[in-house]
């Protein structure tokens, strides 16, 4: 159950414009050419890099230079409180799971110089261990970390001259719970939430999305401005936590 939060107290004793804690276990998924375990609250989820040394058919055919990234998400089946099926039981992968695919896919190509990649196709898969709200933010903030581990090894490997890495990004949710803007809702929150956004973002302080509606209600001007202000806080505080995780791998 949601707390007061007019009064500054959550379900966790967070305040509004807190995040959870976050922390990352990187080198995971050891046959991965780069991976990590994003544990943020109670929401964990491991991003695993692989490499092909091939671009997609469509890339050849249309004449497209360069390398792709793409992504694949799933929940697996023990994440939520009842039992999830797997997409390969069902004969296809649900709507949302696509969605977010795209989202991480679109959101990681955003932070790669894609000519500088080279011809080859990146793969991020996210795939999620325990889920309490968050999911598809987490995936992005640790898509970042697996991909920047990946290009550090191609770069050493010498299969790159440099480093293609643009702008990093991070996501985060925010929305409004009993009239509240919050930072980072947790499930309780999420499901109690009148407002509910997505906002991802790069450390030049660039827009690469924004999800937002309203569960059955409406918000103004002056609401989204300020969930888009707690939302910009705490990506600044993630692409911390991103570079602090990238600083110890290199140590």
């Amino acid at each position: 159950m949601v707390n007061d939060v007019s009064k500054g107290s959550r379900s966790d004793g967070r305040s509004a414009q807190e995040l959870r804690p976050i922390r990352f276990q990187n080198d995971i998924a050891p046959h991965a050419t780069g991976s990590t375990l994003i544990e943020w609250g109670n929401t964990r989820v491991i991003c695993g890099v692989t490499i092909e040394e091939t671009v997609p058919r469509w890339m050849k055919e249309q004449g497209v230079t360069g390398g792709w990234i793409t992504s694949e998400y799933s929940m697996l089946p023990y994440s939520t409180l009842t039992r999830k099926p797997r997409d390969s039981s069902k004969g296809r992968v649900d709507g949302r799971s696509t969605e977010i695919q795209r989202l991480i896919g679109r959101a990681m190509r955003s932070a790669v110089n894609l000519e500088k990649l080279g011809a080859r196709t990146v793969w991020v898969d996210c795939d999620v261990l325990q889920a309490d709200g968050g999911t598809r933010t987490a995936a992005i903030t640790g898509a970042q970390v697996a991909l920047s581990l990946a290009i550090r090894k191609l770069t050493v490997d010498g299969k790159l001259d440099a480093s293609p890495m643009l702008a990093p990004v991070a996501a985060v949710s925010v929305g409004i719970v009993a009239g509240q803007a919050l930072l980072d809702l947790s499930y309780v929150e999420d499901v109690a939430a009148q407002v509910d956004m997505n906002l991802v973002m790069n450390a030049a302080g660039e827009f690469i999305e924004v999800q937002g509606s309203g569960e059955e209600s409406t918000f103004n001007e002056a609401q989204l401005t300020e969930m888009l202000t707690l939302g910009k806080a705490g990506i600044q505080q993630l692409l911390a936590a991103q570079q602090a995780a990238l600083t110890s791998a290199q140590a």
